[in-house]
């Protein structure tokens, strides 16, 4: 019986992979390059646009837009009351769209540098809010002075400057230990467009900040400091961000509804107008 010859087989050809190709959109070159949370956010933003210019999503060459197009932008959504933040999330996308447009060619230096020097929306935004009830001043007053650590001591201090001063969120953590005037008990309020105004302190608002600046010391800086996880004074400057998660923290500690630092200002003028804000803290600091 012969010995079978071997077959020598030889293995398949396979087509070669195809070269993955550069991508040329610039929308897409971009949106790539965002988290898959961000890249939700700016194609929402990105759709807001397309409907305000009447012209379908799919159907817009971002990259053909060119400065005058951005600035129309800008403008009609600050028109349409729209946040400075949520507007700043907008132009930051077309600027990167931009971007991604001149590194592909498809935009000139000149315009793109034109597009980039679009300034971004400036301000606070207020939502719409309520005004506090004496009653809930007083229970977010009460849940502070339970708290017998600095927090309590500082947020209580918070709270009767935004209830009494009617103050923004923006103009409390601007106040430097130099705005407090002890006698007779005065800030120094730096406001929108760095117009100054003083505003007087009842003497239990006045009081509660005493005693905040027995605990923060004397060095210069902000008036309220943020404080390390001990209670120890950081000495570094809050933000308008953690003022209201202070206040969040607060709220659900007291045991009402929701409030905004800005709701605190509606407070103060339903307030000045009845006359009957000005002892609220003062009564709390005894019974406690």
């Amino acid at each position: 019986m012969s010995a079978i010859e071997p077959v020598a087989v030889n293995p398949p050809v396979l087509p070669p992979e195809p070269a993955q190709q550069p991508i040329e959109d610039p929308l897409l070159a971009y949106l790539g390059s965002l988290s898959p949370r961000s890249r939700v956010t700016v194609e929402e933003r990105l759709r807001a646009v397309a409907r305000m210019m009447q012209v379908p999503y799919e159907q817009v060459v971002w990259h053909e837009l060119r400065a005058h197009h951005v600035e129309w932008i800008h403008q009609a959504l600050t028109e349409r009351g729209v946040a400075p933040s949520t507007v700043n999330v907008t132009l930051s996308a077309l600027k990167g769209i931009a971007r991604r447009a001149r590194n592909l060619n498809l935009m000139s230096s000149d315009e793109y540098d034109r597009i980039r020097d679009v300034r971004g929306a400036k301000g606070e935004w207020e939502p719409a809010g309520r005004s506090a009830t004496a009653g809930e001043i007083e229970a977010l007053v009460r849940a502070c002075l339970r708290d017998r650590t600095p927090a309590g001591i500082r947020d209580v201090a918070m709270l009767g400057v935004l209830y009494i001063g009617g103050i923004r969120r923006t103009e409390l953590v601007g106040l430097q230990l130099s705005d407090y005037i002890p006698d007779p008990a005065t800030l120094k309020v730096r406001g929108k467009g760095n117009k100054h105004r003083s505003v007087p302190l009842t003497a239990a608002a006045a009081a509660a900040v005493n005693d905040w600046l027995r605990i923060r010391g004397d060095f210069p800086g902000a008036l309220f400091v943020s404080l390390t996880q001990k209670g120890e004074v950081a000495g570094t400057s809050m933000t308008g961000r953690a003022i209201s998660k202070i206040l969040l923290k607060r709220v659900g500690q007291a045991g009402v509804e929701p409030l905004s630092p800005h709701d605190f200002r509606r407070t103060f003028v339903v307030m000045c107008t009845n006359c009957g804000h000005e002892n609220i803290v003062d009564r709390q600091r005894a019974e406690l």
